[in-house]
């Protein structure tokens, strides 16, 4: 972990939890694009009324990146690198776009909370993060849907 700020967090969380003292060190991880959301997600996050997030499948293969698994660790910085905190992911579904309703916009816990505000905000994000990668968001898209809960914070 080269990030000094999650490897003190991870430290401290080990310390206090020590039955998962053989865990492997934890990625290190942002929310959002941008300074303001990334920010705002990881405080939602620390105070708990942001218990999930939603990836594009598509992005995720596209960076080849693993999909996310029940029981990943993640440090949670803003966007300069700081930790705020340790999650862990409970629960992962892959489901399609348009199949978004109410209850996942409650837990991702942004804006109003509302479906309209969680379409509007995630297809412009979807959209910024596709087309750098030569794709677009469409409603028949797979999307990963993550449920976590905060283990520990600052």
């Amino acid at each position: 972990m080269e990030n000094t700020s999650a490897r003190n967090l991870w430290g401290d969380f080990l310390d206090a939890h020590l039955e998962f003292a053989s865990e492997d060190a934890p990625k290190t991880i942002h929310f959002c694009d941008n300074e303001k959301d990334a920010d705002l997600c990881a405080d939602l996050i620390c105070k708990e009324t942001k218990r999930a997030t939603t990836h594009s499948l598509k992005g995720i293969q596209l960076r080849n990146e693993a999909l996310p698994k029940i029981g990943d660790f993640y440090v949670v910085t803003d966007w300069s690198g700081d930790a705020k905190c340790i999650i862990r992911t409970t629960a992962v579904k892959l489901l399609p776009y348009f199949s978004i309703r109410e209850e996942h916009a409650r837990l991702e816990g942004e804006g109003d909370k509302s479906l309209d505000h969680w379409k509007k905000v995630h297809w412009e994000y979807y959209t910024r993060e596709l087309s750098d990668l030569g794709a677009r968001p469409t409603e028949s898209m797979i999307v990963v849907f993550e449920q976590f809960e905060m283990l520990y914070k600052k």
